[in-house]
């Protein structure tokens, strides 16, 4: 009797806690993270007033995620690029990074950033976070317990696995360990009440060991929490792995405010252009639950402190701003403003609080390209019984693309147009004619 009641609880515990991942990311995830405006120094009172601003302009259209990125635990992020200067890391007694608190001054008292999480949820939004995978150093050279396991850094860290572009940690062995090591880390900011937690240095190259360490760690820590991977490109030929243990997952490494790279070029960071074809390869691989990332969205002014470049205002046109939410709605990928909120334009708030544009993103199905050349590029979807069509014009000149309903798959001789972009009834038409600008998009409903 008493093992069938063990056994029962085991059910019943392992129902909930995979009912509790089912549920998250049902829709790609859409709100606002810090790095492109700020990059590793933003301060609580910044991200407060981009929290504030998200609240009462965006919030109503969906977007409700905020991430703190990068380097929060750091009391000196502008030493980051002086060699040899402190950054000051803030570690707990068992080898947890910790907020600043110069910067994070509600983090005083051993808070952590339970009482920021407090006030985003106050407002109805979702709190994230930003790390780098592993163990800190500092942890594994001053050999520091690993809360609630009778574990040392030293046995869970692989002091021969360091990310390539950040020194702070350790790569985490798969073993014991390591696991109690990543579960203590969950516990933590299942703690502060997180909501997300994008996971750094772990998908390119692909590092399945810690990316399911991580997963198992966030399943166990009783509250249900987003995982997203980053940086990319994540391996096409992980797909299926990536999909059983992560929410959404980076493409590519970092975009910005690029339109294209001439060739020679460097190739960090990436262009929008180089999304294109990046995206028609994920799109098979596109469910509720696990969405295929294509970066943040570098629109308005980043600064004043960018995680790359000088301070500036974005790069891309209004029409280039239009065409990269249009790729990233009809791919369905995650919508992450870089932008610095409290120093908004009209013209790109418009682009960001578009109903029908978002409900392209969020809602709608069957996603995928049907023509693709050096000019042009169209995607299809489908939604609430319509249509979806998004024409790209990749040309440095304007063009005009013209297409027969049945070349794109179609069965109709004439469609009812809806301009999503203008909000407008175009009439009846018997073919698509869409007139773009250099660079430029359109997105239409046919019903």
């Amino acid at each position: 009797m008493k093992r069938l009641l063990i056994v029962l609880v085991v059910v019943l515990f392992s129902g909930n806690t995979f009912s509790q991942q089912g549920e998250l990311a049902p829709t790609p995830p859409m709100g606002w993270n810090s790095w492109d405006s700020y990059g590793l120094t933003v301060t609580e009172a910044e991200f407060k007033a981009n929290v504030n601003w998200l609240h009462q302009h965006l919030q109503p259209f969906g977007w409700q995620y905020v991430v703190v990125d990068e380097g929060w635990y750091l009391t000196h992020p502008e030493n980051a690029d002086k060699k040899g200067m402190d950054q000051g890391y803030v570690l707990s007694p068992e080898g947890l990074y910790l907020p600043a608190r110069n910067r994070f001054p509600s983090s005083a008292n051993d808070q952590g950033l339970k009482p920021l999480a407090d006030y985003v949820h106050s407002l109805g939004l979702k709190f994230g976070i930003h790390i780098i995978r592993g163990i800190p150093k500092e942890a594994v050279e001053k050999d520091l317990p690993v809360a609630g396991s009778s574990y040392h850094a030293a046995e869970a860290a692989d002091q021969t696995d360091l990310c390539r572009w950040n020194p702070d940690n350790y790569g985490v062995k798969a073993n014991a360990a390591g696991q109690a090591y990543y579960d203590s880390m969950a516990r933590l900011y299942a703690s502060w009440g997180l909501d997300f937690l994008k996971v750094d240095c772990i998908s390119q190259p692909y590092d399945a060991p810690e990316i399911h360490m991580v997963s198992a760690a966030l399943r166990k820590s009783g509250r249900p929490i987003v995982l997203s991977l980053s940086p990319g490109p994540t391996p096409l030929d992980q797909a299926a792995d990536v999909r059983q243990y992560a929410q959404m997952w980076r493409i590519s490494d970092d975009m910005w405010d690029v339109w294209s790279k001439k060739p020679g070029e460097e190739a960090f960071p990436q262009s929008l252009q180089n999304q294109f074809a990046l995206l028609s390869k994920w799109s098979p691989h596109v469910e509720p639950g696990h969405w295929p990332d294509a970066d943040m969205l570098p629109l308005g002014y980043l600064g004043p402190r960018p995680g790359w470049g000088s301070a500036r205002q974005s790069r891309f046109t209004l029409g280039e701003a239009r065409t990269l939410l249009t790729l990233w709605s009809i791919a369905r990928s995650p919508l992450i403003l870089g932008t610095n909120l409290t120093l908004m334009d009209a013209q790109i708030e418009s682009l960001l609080a578009n109903p029908e544009v978002i409900a392209v993103d969020q809602h709608s199905t069957e996603n995928h390209p049907v023509m693709e050349t050096a000019d042009t590029v169209i995607w299809m979807a489908r939604q609430n019984g319509s249509r979806l069509v998004a024409v790209f014009n990749l040309n440095d000149a304007p063009g005009i693309v013209t297409q027969t309903w049945s070349k794109l798959g179609l069965d109709k001789n004439s469609y009812r147009v809806r301009d999503l972009w203008q909000r407008e009834e175009l009439g009846t038409q018997s073919s698509l004619k869409a007139s773009l600008p250099a660079h430029g998009a359109m997105l239409f409903e046919l019903k």
